[in-house]
């Protein structure tokens, strides 16, 4: 390890057990917990809060602005036994699922297929006291359409669960296809607003899919589009509640919870944002790949 990395470990070290930084790691606790029992309130009044998600969204761990989003879908439809799942969970840095680990007392299934990955992310939730009594369950492992329900079930997830996330880039619509173990009230799905709103497509199915492997030109022929996700997902019997502010990470809730105090938007609203827009522009390099119609 060079000089620089292992100073810049012991200056972590140093950060991550200063009293000035557990006092940031409370407050920030506090002040998301006050802002759910600020909505509890007007829930139980009946006052609908937002008529968009992304105006309720910020980012603690998220890569973007899930984490708010996540928190005030949970609020309205209640949870059950708060235990998220999320697929291609990454480093663990910009989960989806950390705050609910870290801050909420959420037991945390998460999984990946990149060891190094993996490693690094049961590092990074070690270093959290929050969850040091009862760590996530992190396991490195392909995942397919085949065994993802094995998988859960050897991991001890099946029944209802709070919170899926799945973040694939890849054959993600078939793993969604293929869950049967498991009955989330809220799914999170990454999808590929690359893709026009009109259109219904997908990657063709391969277990070994992994989109960094084809050459960087065509790199976004991956993942699927928010149209055939939206069918697939209302199929399985849920229903559109909105998306971050870049368009590309969906929220559906089950729909035995719908409300009226929900969010009932449009799927092309999904484009409507600079990111979206600015990213149409590259349908035209990817559009005559083998895409698979739903």
């Amino acid at each position: 390890m060079s000089l620089k990395k292992v100073i810049q470990s012991l200056l972590n070290s140093l950060i991550r057990n200063s009293l000035i930084y557990r006092y940031f790691v409370s407050l920030n606790q506090q002040k998301q917990k006050q802002l759910i029992s600020q909505w509890k309130m007007a829930f139980k009044q009946n006052i609908k809060l937002f008529d968009d998600v992304k105006d309720v969204g910020f980012r603690c761990y998220s890569q973007f602005d899930e984490d708010g989003i996540i928190l005030y879908l949970l609020t309205l439809v209640g949870n059950k036994n708060k235990i998220v799942v999320e697929i291609c969970c990454g480093d663990g840095q910009e989960s989806m699922s950390a705050n609910l680990i870290i801050n909420h007392g959420f037991k945390g299934f998460l999984f990946d297929g990149s060891l190094k990955k993996i490693q690094a992310a049961k590092k990074f939730f070690s270093k959290h006291k929050d969850c040091s009594l009862v760590k996530p369950t992190i396991t490195n492992k392909w995942i397919t359409k085949e065994n993802i329900n094995n998988i859960l079930f050897d991991n001890g997830v099946e029944g209802e669960i709070d919170i899926l996330v799945i973040d694939m880039d890849g054959v993600d619509y078939y793993i969604w296809e293929a869950i049967d173990k498991i009955n989330p009230r809220i799914c999170v799905f990454e999808v590929h607003n690359v893709i026009p709103h009109n259109v219904s497509l997908t990657v063709p199915y391969s277990d070994d899919f992994d989109y960094l492997k084809q050459d960087k030109k065509l790199q976004d022929f991956r993942s699927v589009s928010p149209t055939a996700m939206n069918k697939l997902s209302e199929k399985k019997g849920y229903t559109f509640v909105g998306n971050n502010k870049h368009g590309f990470n969906v929220f559906y809730v089950r729909n035995d919870l719908l409300n009226e105090l929900l969010p009932k938007p449009s799927l092309e609203s999904i484009y409507d944002n600079e990111w979206s827009k600015k990213r149409s522009k590259d349908w035209e390099k990817i559009k005559d790949q083998p895409w698979v119609k739903i």
